[in-house]
């Protein structure tokens, strides 16, 4: 008797421990999420990788395994082989846009995750905790092509979506976001990322309240900034949803660029996330740090370097590599010779000039007259000139400092708000 209850002990727990089946082909709605998610959300909405977050961030009751997706998954032929996807977070609790994406998707061969109960009305940062744990809860079932897998969302949707893809842009090749924008990352290193990367697909109604931002604000932005960015308008369309054959030109133009995503992760391992893992808090921080560090021997990359330590340093600041890399810093600082400072400024220069075009876009042409945003508009044009006259007190002969005084002339008269 001991020893066959042994045996059925062993069987068990073999049982246990295996792998669970992977699942079928087709369409399915509510997927219960089996556990927690190894993506580092709280980096999305704290700006440092949180090893025991605060109850506050998600809620003191939140449990990942209330939460639920609706999934599809096309036939494959080679299981191990990872899949494009497309995430898709909606703007109420409901896990809308498959009726779009369904002929899309089945014609495609493309995986889609549905996020349920991350509405509008779900705070920001729980809302980015579920659609992580929907999202790694595929990947720990089937591989997914970190270089085709585009998050997208409407409208709030399309907020989050952009805050998830510009904080880790290693397991997207694209964001969507729809009738509404994003807020840009400030982190140096993680704009190199995103530049690097990520392309921005960004859709509007032609009668979209919201179409001056999507368009104007951060189209110009973004592009500005570096990032493969393009603007869909849909004509007839307001505040709403654009048909599926929009989202095919889309998805192709994403697509486009995977070969480049590739080829960078060949260079640069830490830009790709594996298709069903995930680095631990302490791999990842060690793994920064050695890129970065390795950077520093070559003058062409030596800022990036810096910037990439500078981001170890901040994200795992309780870790052993976030600790060397501030130390490697602080080493640095104490140098005479800096020349990675004359990239530091160049870049500092680009970036505010492309958000002072941008808000100055926005202000100009962007914002519909006696829109909910036209009382916004003497601020946002003062935002811009704001940007603009920080170029021109640096250098007012240079070719920004010339820019910035054309957009000023345009944009003073702007600021006299009506009474």
């Amino acid at each position: 008797m001991p020893r066959f209850a042994s045996v059925c002990a062993l069987v068990l727990l073999a049982a246990h421990l295996a792998p669970a089946a992977p699942p079928a082909a087709g369409y399915t709605q509510k997927v219960p999420v089996s556990g927690p998610t190894r993506l580092d959300w709280t980096f999305v909405v704290s700006n440092q990788s949180l090893a025991d977050p605060p109850a506050k961030l998600s809620g003191a009751d939140y449990d990942p395994k209330k939460q639920s997706y609706d999934l599809y998954l096309p036939e494959r032929k080679d299981p191990k082989k990872p899949i494009p996807t497309l995430v898709w977070v909606s703007a109420s609790d409901n896990a809308t846009g498959w009726n779009v994406f369904e002929k899309l998707c089945k014609d495609k061969g493309i995986a889609y995750i549905g996020i349920r109960e991350a509405g509008n009305g779900v705070p920001p940062p729980k809302r980015v905790r579920i659609v992580l744990d929907c999202l790694d809860d595929v990947r720990r079932q089937v591989p997914l092509d970190a270089d085709r897998t585009y998050i997208g969302g409407f409208s709030g949707g399309a907020r989050i979506a952009s805050a998830v893809a510009f904080a880790l842009p290693e397991y997207f090749g694209g964001v969507i976001p729809v009738c509404a924008g994003g807020e840009m990352r400030t982190e140096p290193w993680l704009r190199h990322r995103i530049i690097d990367r990520i392309s921005a697909a960004l859709v509007t109604g032609a009668d979209d309240f919201n179409r001056g931002e999507v368009e104007s604000w951060k189209g110009t932005m973004w592009k500005d900034f570096g990032i493969r960015t393009k603007v869909w308008v849909e004509a007839g369309h307001g505040h709403t949803m654009p048909p599926a054959a929009t989202f095919a030109a889309v998805l192709k133009w994403l697509d486009d660029d995977a070969p480049r995503r590739a080829a960078l992760a060949k260079k640069s391992s830490t830009t790709r996330a594996m298709p069903d893992g995930a680095l631990t808090r302490e791999q990842h921080a060690k793994a920064i740090f050695d890129e970065g560090k390795a950077l520093l021997s070559d003058k062409a990359t030596m800022h990036r370097g810096l910037m990439l330590l500078k981001g170890a340093a901040a994200r795992w600041s309780d870790l052993t590599g976030g600790k060397a890399a501030l130390k490697l810093l602080t080493e640095y600082d104490a140098k005479k010779d800096r020349p990675w400072e004359v990239d530091d400024l160049a870049e500092q220069r680009k970036q505010i000039a492309a958000e002072a075009r941008g808000l100055g876009e926005y202000a100009l042409r962007g914002i519909v007259a006696g829109s909910q945003y036209e009382k916004q508009r003497p601020d946002i044009a003062a935002r811009s000139i704001d940007l603009w006259s920080v170029l021109i007190d640096d250098a007012p002969t240079s070719a920004l400092g010339k820019e910035g005084k054309k957009w000023l002339a345009d944009l003073e008269p702007l600021t006299k708000k009506k009474k």
